[in-house]
């Protein structure tokens, strides 16, 4: 059987407020192949961000591993978990993160160019990707030029532009309205199966995570399948 491409093990996550302790994750333990699809559901606080931010690298366990491929992210040093990240995960956030005083086309350039990428490269290749979302037309437009799921979908073509292999989401399509939501979710299924790049997903809609090959329950600290 062929080793797991991400897997968690007995991760804990704990807040310490004065005296008081809050461990928001208790012993978690998970894996996932290349190409899996994963929706992490569960009431708000219940740690499913903390979860996620712990898995692309954002924020340290407090105990347990995660590993890549056999290797423990968090034994890395700052400056080369940080690049690790530029190159193996892409992140995708409910409030996009666009910087307003770029175009769509240089949001997405930006994770290439802190990777020292070539600037000819990065635009031929975030032009390639903003056509993929379906915004060739949108390239030198600035995210307040952009709609709601416009903006979105540059979101996720900044998180593609590294060629990552794993897109890590927290909930992409939670400011949205339906249909544009819809029209999200389903352009992240189709990328997973046109390049088989991994899916992790926080998500409150049922639909969506229905969508998604897994799905687990974060309840009190804990996954439940």
């Amino acid at each position: 059987m062929a080793s797991p491409y991400i897997k968690i093990e007995s991760l804990q996550k704990s807040f310490k407020g004065g005296e008081t302790r809050v461990d928001v994750l208790k012993s978690l333990n998970l894996e996932l192949a290349q190409g899996d699809t994963l929706a992490v559901v569960g009431e708000s606080g219940a740690g499913k961000s903390t979860l996620i931010h712990i898995v692309g690298g954002l924020e340290k366990p407090t105990a347990g591993r995660v590993l890549y491929n056999g290797r423990d992210i968090y034994s890395m040093s700052a400056g080369e978990l940080a690049s690790f990240r530029n190159r193996e995960i892409g992140l995708v956030f409910q409030f996009h993160q666009l910087l307003p005083e770029f175009s769509a086309l240089e949001n997405v350039m930006i994770p290439a160019l802190i990777a020292k990428m070539k600037r000819k490269d990065a635009d031929v290749r975030a032009v390639e990707l903003l056509d993929k979302v379906g915004l060739s037309h949108r390239l030198r437009h600035k995210p307040g030029e952009l709609s709601g799921g416009e903006q979105q979908r540059v979101a996720i073509a900044r998180a593609l532009v590294m060629k990552p292999n794993v897109i890590i989401a927290d909930e992409p399509t939670g400011n949205l309205d339906s249909k544009t939501g819809d029209g999200i979710a389903a352009l992240i299924n189709e990328l997973n199966i046109e390049i088989g790049i991994t899916v992790i997903m926080v998500t409150h809609n049922e639909k969506l995570a229905s969508k998604m090959g897994r799905k687990v329950l974060v309840r009190d600290g804990r996954l439940i399948s």
